[in-house]
């Protein structure tokens, strides 16, 4: 007999709860799994400082995104805090077609509507380490006004709810053990049994 692993890449979505650190996980998480792909997601929000169209987001006007809605072109998109968010579907179609994995680090409300298109994904929840650690990152980050912060303070709260909708919970404590913690869940995955290919020798 001959035992090959499914040549079939592993859509893993990563998201949680915003100021949970997505962000700053993925990053690391790059350096420590280089194999990994990225999908980029487009939003209408505006650029934070430091970020490049076409390498942290695709940034789109609201015109723009809602002609990608109607031609169907993303996996799944969001309305947040009052902007647009969504995954473009060929770029991660042709790279798990090739056996690469994909990464989406993307928001709770899409997740969910992957979830229901790529059953098969691998979800993964990042929590923070208690609710007042979530404000203080927020705060910290100096991005959001007064009005902003509580409406992901609320949003949060009823996003923390849906947990049980995962297949795993990495608590965002450190970075590196957070990262370490995913990467662990991506080696488990591709040891299922039913990603195993048994053929007869030739």
């Amino acid at each position: 007999m001959k035992a090959n692993y499914v040549n079939e890449g592993l859509l893993v979505v990563i998201s949680g709860p915003s100021g949970v650190g997505k962000g700053t996980v993925c990053k690391a998480l790059r350096e420590m799994m280089p194999e990994l792909t990225y999908s980029i997601s487009a939003t209408t929000r505006s650029p934070r400082e430091g970020e490049v169209d076409g390498v942290n987001y695709f940034f789109k006007s609201v015109q723009e995104f809602e002609k990608m809605i109607e031609e169907d072109e993303l996996i799944e998109w969001a309305q947040y805090v009052g902007n647009y968010y969504g995954t473009p579907r060929r770029f991660v179609e042709e790279m798990l077609a090739k056996g690469q994995d994909v990464v989406l680090e993307i928001e709770v409300q899409g997740a969910m509507q992957v979830k229901e298109k790529y059953p098969q994904g691998i979800f993964i929840f990042l929590v923070p380490p208690s609710f007042e650690e979530l404000r203080q990152r927020i705060i910290h980050r100096g991005t959001e006004s007064e009005s902003v912060l509580n409406l992901r303070l609320e949003a949060a709260s009823d996003e923390l709810k849906q947990i049980d909708q995962y297949d795993y919970v990495v608590i965002n404590d450190e970075v590196d053990k957070a990262c370490e913690r995913i990467r662990a869940i991506v080696m488990a995955e591709h040891c299922r049994t039913d990603r195993l290919k048994i053929s007869e020798d030739a």
